[in-house]
């Protein structure tokens, strides 16, 4: 019971830190479209979905239930041994899935049925192909990373690999040389919380006091304003931060008990702030050099004329975060801001394919940000589009077809 309780204390902490970041990033994603006149779509999952569940709210819920199930019995007969713990994600996945394979024209049972057996293979696909690198950083294969932005953290992860075979040194985001009198800077929460005051400012003061007083009346004085959310962003990830060592401190063992009696050998798959104790500095990094290929994203599709996809903090942050941790794990600094940077134009052009495949949804002020979200919807849109349900069939059955094949063939480890 003890155990149970501090793994909830756990989470808990770990979602009142993202709480906090998020409360932070919402100013200043509305303060930057002011201050540079920029409209258009903001990939945003939280406001697609609530849109969303007004329509596919019932469908939504069983896919998710059964969707697990499925996670774990995969998890159980094949060597794909991850168990999707992120609900939220799961739960996001869920409503995406049933608003694609409506548009295709599957109802009732099918729909249940079809989408189950889809976010059940996503949940264990999307950890399974980022292990190689959480053991790397881990040295074991105890945790894995259960966050549906999978591929654009592989493609980071190996854009690091790239760079650090073809470099004769690798200096990681936290092997950074200071000054003596920046010392102070090597305190994560310090420099992250720097680092935000200084670029919040920027932003609040090209923006202007008027647009601040109008749009936050009770924020008084509009550098007092930035400087406090800055601050208050750096102390949501310090949060983040303990939250993370708290649930590794608990979750392990318990999961280990679980495991044994259900699904041996399974590996938890965690939200992705579980990476970011294991490289601080490569988080900020790694959330900038996201953030400005979103810029640099938003700029050539201007250029195009097509729909403009504004660069989401949150997802930026969230994801490009994470992209700067695995991109540093073989790939140093280097590794860390390209990788990250090429993950920011990734998330900003995947969301602009996937809105024709949404339906109705499509033509909404909002989209699904993350990369396993966008390529599903993606994959899974055009089949439907072009073949309709014979052809989500026939793509979800060649996706169970490689994983049974690769469980048959691999049979002395569970992980690649």
């Amino acid at each position: 019971m003890i155990p149970c309780l501090r793994v909830q204390v756990s989470f808990v902490v770990l979602s009142q830190g993202a709480n906090v970041v998020v409360g932070s990033l919402e100013p200043f994603g509305k303060m930057f479209q002011h201050a540079f006149n920029v409209q258009g779509v903001v990939p945003n999952n939280e406001a697609i979905v609530s849109m969303a569940l007004v329509q596919f709210g019932t469908s939504t819920a069983l896919i998710m239930f059964f969707g697990m199930l499925v996670n774990i019995l995969i998890a159980r007969f094949t060597k794909l041994k991850h168990i999707f713990l992120t609900g939220h994600h799961t739960l996001y996945m869920a409503c995406m899935l049933a608003v694609i394979f409506s548009v295709s024209g599957f109802t009732g049972t099918g729909l249940i049925i079809v989408g189950s057996l889809t976010l059940g293979a996503i949940m264990s696909l999307s950890p399974f192909m980022l292990q190689g690198f959480m053991r790397h950083m881990t040295g074991s294969d105890s945790i894995g990373l259960g966050h549906f932005g999978g591929f654009g953290y592989f493609l980071s992860g190996k854009i690091g690999e790239i760079i650090g075979k073809n470099s004769k040194e690798i200096i990681s985001t936290e092997d950074t040389d200071f000054p003596k009198g920046l010392s102070f800077l090597r305190d994560s929460t310090v420099a992250i919380g720097l680092t935000m005051m200084v670029i919040y400012l920027i932003v609040a003061i090209v923006a202007g006091g008027e647009y601040v007083a109008s749009e936050y009346p009770d924020a008084g004085n509009h550098i007092l304003f930035a400087l406090m959310k800055g601050a208050q962003f750096a102390a949501g990830v310090y949060v983040i931060l303990s939250g993370v060592r708290l649930i590794l401190n608990e979750i392990l063992p318990a999961f280990k008990g679980i495991s044994e009696k259900l699904v041996p050998n399974s590996i938890p798959a965690l939200d992705c702030p579980i990476v970011f104790t294991m490289a601080p500095n490569a988080v900020l990094i790694g959330f900038f050099s996201s953030f400005v290929g979103g810029i640099l994203s938003l700029i050539i599709m201007g250029l195009m004329g097509t729909t403009m996809i504004l660069p989401g903090v949150v997802p930026h942050f969230f994801c490009g975060a994470t992209a700067g941790v695995f991109g540093n794990a073989k790939g140093g600094r280097k590794g860390a801001i390209i990788g990250a940077f090429i993950h920011g134009i990734l998330i900003s052009f995947l969301p602009l394919f996937l809105m024709p495949v949404l339906g109705e949804l499509g033509f909404a002020n909002s989209t699904f940000s993350d990369a396993d979200f966008t390529i599903a919807g993606i994959f899974f849109g055009i089949l439907g589009s072009n073949l309709g349900r014979i052809g989500v069939i026939v793509g979800l059955a060649a996706v169970y077809l490689g994983i049974f094949i690769y469980s048959a063939m691999k049979k002395e480890k569970a992980i690649n």
